[in-house]
């Protein structure tokens, strides 16, 4: 049975994927720090092989990559606010985390490695929608941090001929993402705050617009890059979203009426690092990949607030 790795396990992302596999009956292994990851989204995961540890550690990442056949990396300090406050240790949990994680799988034996990218590293070039062939512009420590692993990924593939994928996230949202910090996103901290009666804070005019995807989407893009054919895929980058956008005036609207909010926003003046507007193209993950969304923001938004709603 094929072994994975899933790094990041205790985030809602890398729970996410570690989940899918289980249900299908895949042998897992995951490992988390517990940085920002929650001990409680281990719950229904009791039968994956759990390694506390810091990939910072190649003790750690040796251990973690002993036996595996495919390494999703979702592991990261994912906070543009955070990486504007403390870039060196976004650099050191991002960029060597990711390197050490990659020398581990290739002396590991590995056969693919499957790396959450980021549409951050875009950056904020005014062209819509945001495609691969475009030049990489990031603005925050964190954007270099992610686009430092992307170069990584593609060099251990034309070096070393290890299989790396790199899927470009935009705005995950969903079950399990923590809404009680200020790094958290921004879908995610405004449930928490509506449902409970509170205001919530825009930052900026609230017409940026954002690729919000929902969380079962990007696990169906990890999945797919797992099964591609490595002629297709190896050493590819593409982006995982929806391909449509809305603005936070929009989005509080819709959220306000899931759950009966009846205040107006705070406004507040924009976060260093934030870009103005995000679309994905995603028709080429379409076309290596077979991926099309299936759940759309309003059905994702609906499931999201109904997770939160229920006090999970």
């Amino acid at each position: 049975m094929t072994q994975y790795l899933v790094t990041g396990v205790a985030g809602f992302i890398g729970r996410s994927i570690a989940a899918a596999l289980l249900a299908r009956g895949e042998s897992v292994r995951g490992v988390d720090s517990f940085i920002t990851g929650k001990r409680a989204n281990l719950a229904g995961l009791e039968a994956m092989d759990f390694i506390v540890g810091d990939l910072t550690d190649p003790a750690v990442c040796e251990r973690a990559s002993a036996g595996v056949e495919i390494v999703f990396h979702e592991a990261a300090l994912a906070s543009v606010p955070r990486s504007v406050a403390d870039p060196v240790n976004t650099n050191r949990n991002c960029v060597d985390a990711t390197l050490n994680l990659l020398v581990a799988a290739r002396a590991a034996g590995v056969r693919r490695v499957i790396y959450a990218g980021s549409s951050s590293v875009y950056g904020d070039t005014p062209t819509l929608p945001k495609h691969e062939e475009m030049s990489p512009n990031p603005v925050s420590p964190y954007a270099v941090a992610k686009l430092a692993g992307e170069h990584y990924m593609r060099s251990f593939t034309r070096v070393y001929g290890l299989e790396t994928v790199t899927l470009r996230y935009f705005n995950v949202f969903g079950p399990y993402q923590d809404p009680t910090s200020h790094y958290s996103g921004v879908l995610a901290i405004f449930c928490r705050k509506m449902l409970a009666g509170e205001q919530p804070t825009i930052f900026g005019d609230g017409e940026q617009s954002r690729d919000f995807t929902y969380i079962e989407n990007v696990v169906q893009g990890n999945l797919l890059a797992a099964a591609a054919p490595a002629d297709k895929v190896s050493g590819r980058v593409m982006n995982t979203a929806t391909g449509s956008a809305i603005t936070l005036n929009q989005t509080f609207e819709m959220l306000s009426g899931l759950t009966g909010y009846r205040g107006k926003p705070a406004y507040a003046e924009p976060r260093q690092g934030d870009i103005r507007n995000s679309l994905a193209d995603i028709r080429l993950a379409g076309e290596l990949l077979g991926y099309a969304p299936e759940v759309d923001f309003r059905e994702g938004l609906r499931r999201t607030v109904e997770w939160y709603r229920q006090g999970a």
